[in-house]
């Protein structure tokens, strides 16, 4: 059970221009914080203030011109002009007052700035979406041929209602109802326009809000509860997405979370506790023998530790392995809530849970197209561990035994743009001894 998300769309939405208490009533209930982080970026408040006069200017193109030429004025005294939005670019040091000059040059102009700056919102959005799509929303080639203006001003007149919320973009509009209402329709059309598919429905779906609730409830109704994870059957990304896309304020009652790990498994669990406010017990389990794995073992050692010795009453079990059936028939007292992972999981184990009354959920209903920060720090560190060894190999193949390593499942643009902003950037550097090494930029 899943839902697109929003938080592509809002993004999009804040950039272009979109009045706030719009914004809000459309975007803020489902993107708890984004538009505070982006009020802090002087590159989104530049494009959005630039973008909202542009629009404004189209809007008015006529009377603007009208005014400048015969008023002797300037955009700074026109009503149709949002004041904070000139004040927002001269704070941040934008130049946006012109002397002397008619609407067609602020027209070149605005276009001119939007067409420098925009590459500086590139990182407002994952690697995995193709960013000359949206760049392409808002870079006006050619802007500074009349033809191309007078196109782009007869289009948005004529077609005012087929833009998103009126705010100008380049492109062709067409009858779709609202572009940015959801991650899902967004990425849909916008891959459409460019003669491209977008297939991974992974990244803008999220798991609906029943399922949130239940786990919340989960947690509300337990005395102490500890997220007990089997590494070895379990993904990291996704157990991450489970937690990231999750109240955080919900997660932070849980007691603490072990994370039962094996030599076997990606490095991506070393990260869990630089992401989250739970206390971490990280369990490495060794190995007896290379074929045969004391995980399980461990964990059923250790969940029964907790409920006997340690007053826990409730466990989150991660897991797909039907082993742990064992464990939860054997503490009828305790509570259990399950999180599988589909492809993982056989029917059985489902079928013993459900008719238990135990309730299961999947990780994979979570969206995993926000959690760019903890797989790029694992990247990163992957990346590191090949500095003293990546000279004379080729880089972009370097990049995909990088996402192997990290066990990251990634098509070739987002392998690419990691490629392009973390390989093709290494520099050489010196120290005082003038010994030389590789250094990420």
């Amino acid at each position: 059970m899943r839902e697109d998300t929003k938080q592509i769309v809002a993004t999009v939405a804040y950039l272009i221009g979109v009045k706030r208490e719009t914004w809000e009533a459309n975007y803020d209930r489902f993107c708890e914080g984004l538009v505070q982080r982006l009020d802090a970026d002087n590159n989104a408040v530049a494009i959005r203030s630039l973008c909202r006069l542009r629009t404004s200017l189209i809007r008015s193109f006529k009377k603007t011109d009208k005014a400048l030429l015969y008023d002797i004025t300037n955009i700074d005294k026109l009503e149709w002009f949002d004041i904070r939005d000139i004040q927002a670019l001269q704070k941040i040091g934008v130049k946006i007052l012109l002397t002397n000059k008619r609407a067609v040059d602020y027209s070149m102009h605005f276009n001119k700035l939007i067409n420098e700056k925009i590459e500086s919102c590139h990182n407002l959005f994952p690697d995995w979406i193709k960013w000359e799509y949206i760049k392409d929303l808002f870079m006006l080639p050619k802007y500074t041929k009349t033809e191309v203006q007078r196109y782009e001003f007869e289009k948005y007149m004529a077609n005012m209602n087929n833009y998103p919320y009126k705010c100008y973009i380049v492109w062709e509009p067409s009858d779709i109802g609202n572009f940015l209402y959801t991650d899902g329709k967004f990425l849909e059309t916008l891959y459409q326009m460019n003669n491209d598919y977008f297939a991974d429905s992974s990244k803008y779906k999220n798991a609906v809000a029943d399922v949130k609730n239940n786990i919340y409830d989960f947690i509300d109704d337990s005395d102490k509860v500890v997220l007990v994870v089997d590494c070895e059957n379990s993904d990291v990304y996704k157990m991450y997405s489970v937690l990231k896309n999750l109240n955080q304020d919900e997660i932070e009652k849980i007691h603490k979370i072990m994370l039962f790990d094996d030599s076997h498994t990606t490095n991506g669990w070393d990260y869990i506790n630089k992401f989250i406010k739970v206390p971490v017990d990280h369990i490495e389990v060794e190995r007896v023998t290379d074929r045969k794995s004391l995980v399980d073992i461990k964990v059923t050692a250790e969940v029964c530790r907790e409920y006997y010795k340690k007053d826990v009453t409730s466990f989150i079990l991660l897991s797909s392995d039907s082993d742990y059936w064992g464990l939860i028939s054997s503490l009828p007292d305790a509570q259990f809530l399950v999180m599988i992972e589909y492809e993982k999981c056989g029917e059985a184990i489902k079928d013993a849970l459900d008719s238990n009354g135990i309730y299961f959920c999947s990780i994979d209903d979570f969206c995993s197209g926000n959690i760019e920060e903890f797989k790029k720090a694992v990247l990163i560190n992957e990346l590191k561990a090949e500095l003293d060894y990546i000279v004379g190999r080729n880089g972009y193949t370097v990049a995909e035994e990088i996402f192997a390593r990290a066990r990251i499942y990634a098509d070739n643009n987002e392998i690419r743009n990691f490629y392009d902003r973390y390989i093709k950037t290494l520099r050489l550097a010196f120290d005082s001894e003038g010994n030389i090494s590789v250094q990420l930029k």
